[in-house]
């Protein structure tokens, strides 16, 4: 049955919305103003508000008393802490992999990662490598058999997409093929124990540059911020 107009109405306006928070079109602490964002997006306010109350809910925004909507904030703290819960729930997803995946599943993301874009080089590479990376993390998530752990990989995906976008527009993950083929190799040979720890490393190794992502995130945002350049685009 098809969704009424209203649902698809609300969820254009999320889609839309969200994308925006994602990239940081709203800059760090912004108050969002309703009526202009309402206009950009041809939308009344209810469900604009539905939208962003979501997405406050999603940590993708903050909702402050008697101040309406805030862009969320750009802080190396946060990013670390986002990446060590990354850390913790994609340890336990390809823990979960080992024990549940199908041989023929695994051999399926095998083939996949094999695909994966070597150095980025330009904008749009950085980009596809984004989006691969990505879903090779979701793909991992996936053998799991655990909807939660997938959940939660796709949220964590989205809240730290900016600061991934900075770090391989600069060239500093270009080994990323060679790590996701690692835990695959682990993962082939159920081994949990090889697995988790070279999931865990490929996450980790951000850690030592969160502070200068963070920096060059800030240099982007208040320059040219190409990434919603590339994303808001096609959403809006």
């Amino acid at each position: 049955m098809d969704q009424p107009e209203a649902t698809r109405s609300a969820d254009r306006v999320y889609a839309q919305a969200k994308a925006m928070a994602v990239t940081f079109h709203f800059r760090p602490g912004e108050r969002i103003n309703e009526v202009e964002l309402a206009r950009r997006l041809g939308s009344s306010r209810t469900p604009l508000r539905e939208a962003l109350n979501r997405l406050a809910s999603e940590g993708f925004l903050v909702a402050a008393p008697n101040r309406g909507f805030l862009a969320r904030t750009l802080e190396a703290r946060q990013v670390r802490s986002l990446y060590e819960y990354r850390g913790l729930v994609e340890a336990g997803a390809v823990r979960l992999a080992c024990e549940r995946a199908s041989d023929a599943a695994i051999a399926e993301l095998v083939a996949f990662a094999e695909q994966g874009v070597v150095s980025p080089g330009s904008d749009e590479h950085a980009l596809r490598q984004l989006r691969f990376d990505e879903a090779f993390h979701e793909r991992v998530a996936a053998l799991a058999d655990n909807d939660e752990i997938l959940r939660s990989v796709t949220a964590l995906n989205e809240r730290i997409r900016f600061v991934r976008w900075i770090g391989l527009r600069k060239g500093s993950q270009t080994r990323l093929p060679a790590g996701h083929l690692a835990i695959l190799n682990g993962l082939q040979r159920r081994d949990v124990r090889q697995a988790v720890a070279l999931m865990q490393r490929h996450i980790a190794e951000r850690l030592d540059h969160i502070v200068d992502l963070v920096r060059d995130s800030y240099a982007e945002l208040y320059t040219d911020n190409r990434l919603a350049a590339h994303l808001v685009g096609a959403e809006t």
